[in-house]
């Protein structure tokens, strides 16, 4: 095997140059240590060649790659210290046998051996394996061959190593790969508006629930400049806060109120947390949690408890109004018996019986916010209910020189409480009159929806609702007449009883200046057989 001619020298650095291309092409280790070995066997033209890596744990070496052995010599482990490859392993230091007779802890390799060389694999300056040749010829290698084979050992090395680094970054980069993935679940999944600014303001990252929140895409914000995209946060103080924590390094959180994109008006809880690369801070993680709907669904209890509590001082001061009321209003009507009143006498009885039944009507109304009656409910001809409120408020309506128009048309029946229908009717047709005046038009309608259901509406060319009023006109004790002329309750009970109790829909369309239009729907329901006296009719 001794390499002695100036063309054996060429060979041996062609190998080499033939292991570095290897070297950069494949990263595989058994595929590796095989190829350097038929390279190997081209330069030294050895009949066999094994290498061997080292177990550190068991200390054991281990058939990595082998030529000419048989598979179960290849099989076969050696412990360190064990042998020509075993002591290589244990020393780092080559060892030439030339006869292997003579050796008496030899462990098998190729059949009749007698001569063997095995040198050192070091990596990092750590033996990581053996390469070793054997040959049944006695004196098959000398001094001279120890060098070339510890160069081939080395290029092995370096390829086990490389291998090795490569194996060792594609597990991180799986791991990092599988982090990144289970943050983006995360951050995916929570239901918080998370994103990051470094230390220039700048956006650098932005989840999905805060594109729901802001109306921005990811692509949209990342690397802008946070106050420049959303300037009404610095307005608010979020750019003093967020500089506290780039400069402290500690967390802090706040409630914030501004309006979105769209204009909504939002709550917000947010809580600044430092980010941090070492012991600096280079930038801010900032948590967005929206509590508007529980910040609405608290105020719509403490209205209801409100609400609650009003009712019973209503209930309560109405019961106390109305009896020295009805003394007032009985002592009223015994003195408009009397005769030989003066003119001004009768006015003021007149004006006492009035403003009695004004009184009435008010408590009237508290008693029914504070203590519904329950519906009782049949089927119903809601023609014939308007019909009925219209004999009831005909009067007022001419008074005040509104024109009133009528169209009714072809109708189920349906299932409600026409007592109650009537109380919205009468509300809603009062207060279209005291909107208007002389010469206005009051429309009195009914029809099929389009959606099926069973439609009135109550149109008026009055002034008008503002935009701004038109989504509290339901609410309780809100009104726009002068104070003194209503409680506020009437709509907030027409809509009650239309919705809660009826299953239906009030709606309200309205343009300042143009008139309103109120429509109640009601829902048609399957008429069952019924008895002909169970059904409204005059």
């Amino acid at each position: 095997m001794a390499l002695r001619s100036h063309e054996q020298h060429e060979k041996l650095l062609q190998a080499l140059i033939d292991i570095g291309q290897e070297l950069a092409s494949t990263v595989q280790i058994e595929e590796l240590l095989n190829r350097i070995l038929r390279i190997s066997q081209d330069v030294f033209h050895f009949d066999n060649a094994m290498i061997r890596l080292l177990d550190a744990d068991r200390q054991f070496l281990v058939t990595a790659a082998a030529y000419g052995y048989s598979e179960e010599a290849s099989r076969q482990e050696i412990r360190v210290g064990q042998g020509v490859m075993g002591r290589v392993a244990a020393s780092g230091k080559p060892i030439l046998i030339t006869n292997l007779g003579a050796l008496p802890d030899y462990v098998p390799g190729i059949h009749d051996a007698r001569s063997e060389l095995a040198v050192p694999l070091v990596a990092r300056d750590k033996v990581v394996g053996v390469f070793n040749v054997e040959s049944p010829l006695p004196d098959a290698f000398d001094e001279g061959d120890i060098a070339p084979l510890m160069t081939m050992a080395g290029q092995a090395a370096i390829a086990l190593e490389n291998a090795r680094l490569y194996d060792d970054l594609r597990s991180v980069s799986a791991r990092y790969q599988q982090l990144h993935q289970f943050n983006n679940r995360i951050l995916k999944s929570v239901n918080l508006g998370i994103y990051t600014i470094d230390d220039g303001m700048r956006i650098t990252s932005w989840n999905e629930r805060i594109e729901t929140m802001s109306g921005m895409s990811r692509d949209e914000v990342i690397g802008k400049h946070l106050f420049e995209l959303f300037p009404g946060l610095e307005r608010e103080g979020f750019a003093v806060r967020i500089g506290r924590v780039l400069e402290t390094g500690r967390a802090e959180r706040f409630r914030l109120a501004h309006r979105d994109a769209k204009g909504e008006l939002r709550f917000q809880k947010r809580r600044l947390a430092p980010l941090k690369e070492g012991e600096n801070t280079i930038g801010v993680v900032v948590i967005v949690e929206d509590v508007t709907e529980f910040r609405r669904l608290l105020d719509q209890i403490i209205q209801s408890e409100k609400l609650v509590e009003v009712g019973r001082l209503s209930a309560g001061i109405a019961h106390e109004i109305n009896n020295p009321l009805a003394v007032i209003a009985y002592g009223a009507e015994l003195l408009q018996r009397e005769e030989n009143l003066s003119s001004f006498q009768q006015e003021l009885l007149e004006r006492i019986t009035g403003e009695t039944e004004r009184l009435k009507s008010l408590t009237g109304s508290l008693l029914s916010f504070s203590r519904p009656r329950e519906a009782v409910k049949r089927w119903v001809n809601l023609n014939e209910v308007l019909r009925d409120v219209l004999r009831l408020v005909r009067f007022e309506v001419t008074r005040s020189g509104i024109r009133l128009r009528e169209s009714f048309g072809d109708l189920p029946l349906v299932q409600a409480d026409p007592d109650k229908l009537k109380q919205v009717f009468i509300n809603l047709i009062l207060n279209a009159c005291q909107a208007m005046g002389e010469g206005d038009e009051l429309l009195v309608a009914t029809a099929l929806s389009a959606s099926g259901d069973i439609e009135a509406v109550i149109d008026d060319t009055g002034p008008g609702i503002p935009p701004a009023l038109r989504e509290r006109v339901f609410e309780p004790f809100f009104s726009t007449k002068k104070e003194g002329e209503g409680t506020g309750l009437g709509l907030y009970i027409c809509h009650r009883i239309i919705v809660a109790e009826h299953g239906g829909g009030l709606l309200l369309e309205s343009k300042k200046g143009r008139g309103t239009i109120f429509r109640v729907l009601l829902p048609r329901g399957e008429m069952l057989a019924e008895s002909p006296s169970s059904l409204y009719s005059e």
